[in-house]
């Protein structure tokens, strides 16, 4: 039986499966996927914090479920930046970026179709986890290679020392779990 981690969130409670990132670390977690109570509890406790934007932008792909509901609860559209070029993009940037969960050097893409929207519009980045602030930062990238306005940078959770940040919007800390 693998290790857990017990996490309040937005008024209610989920045990959280620990895994090892590698032999000295644990990380626990959060997936939103198909946890739709999880995702609208979420999306509503940020929207509170959030400051006023036109756009949602987020990565590809655990933060999608998330963006998709704060989109239908305040109205406003969201664009996914994907981890792959698709043959209906126009003309994509494509920015580089490593994150916690991925081995890989990976890059963020988003076309003309979409990033043009964001041209001088109050965008707000949206992703599942904020922890080492690389996903972020490469989103952040992309929205401003389209002269886009951030408005504040949100998650559900800040993990490690993510948690200390003053420049992000979150709902609650979420440890990392070191070993030996």
């Amino acid at each position: 039986m693998s290790e857990t981690y017990k996490l309040k969130i937005a008024g209610i409670e989920r045990d959280l499966q620990r895994f090892a990132v590698n032999d000295k670390l644990d990380i626990a977690a959060f997936i939103l996927f198909g946890d739709v109570e999880l995702t609208e509890k979420c999306a509503a406790e940020l929207i509170k914090k959030c400051p006023e934007f036109d756009y949602i932008v987020t990565p590809e792909a655990k933060s999608i479920p998330l963006a998709y509901e704060m989109s239908r609860q305040s109205g406003k559209k969201y664009i996914v930046i994907r981890k792959g070029i698709k043959v209906y993009m126009d003309n994509p940037v494509a920015v580089p970026v490593s994150s916690i969960t991925t081995q890989n050097q990976q890059y963020l893409y988003l076309g003309h179709e979409d990033g043009d929207l964001l041209e001088g519009k109050r965008v707000l980045v949206v992703d599942d986890v904020i922890s080492t602030g690389d996903s972020l930062a490469a989103a952040v990238k992309v929205v401003e290679a389209f002269n886009g306005n951030i408005v504040a940078c949100a998650a559900p959770l800040a993990e490690g020392d993510a948690a200390d940040r003053k420049d992000i919007v979150y709902l609650e800390k979420l440890p990392l779990f070191f070993k030996g």
